[in-house]
């Protein structure tokens, strides 16, 4: 673990790392998989707020878009953020 938080202490940082080389492969993909998953509901939050009401197409075209390039948002669902305003 190469990248340190500037706001975590060394000593915080190693129980950490301790705790995390612990864990089976099986838990770590776990942790990521419910880290991903309270990002991608935050980033909806902010996704409802800003736009208000729109379809739940919308929302995931929304959200997608804050992970791929724009680029591939054109070619995979024909939805382009520039025009739509995200």
């Amino acid at each position: 673990m190469t990248a340190q938080a500037g706001d975590t202490s060394s000593h915080i940082r190693k129980i950490l790392i301790a705790g995390y080389s612990r864990m089976s492969p099986r838990q770590k993909l776990k942790q990521m998989s419910e880290m991903t998953q309270a990002v991608q509901q935050l980033a909806l939050a902010r996704i409802e707020k800003q736009y208000g009401e729109c379809s739940d197409r919308e929302k995931q075209l929304r959200l997608a878009s804050l992970w791929l390039d724009r680029e591939t948002m054109i070619r995979v669902f024909q939805w382009d953020p520039r025009l739509k305003g995200l």
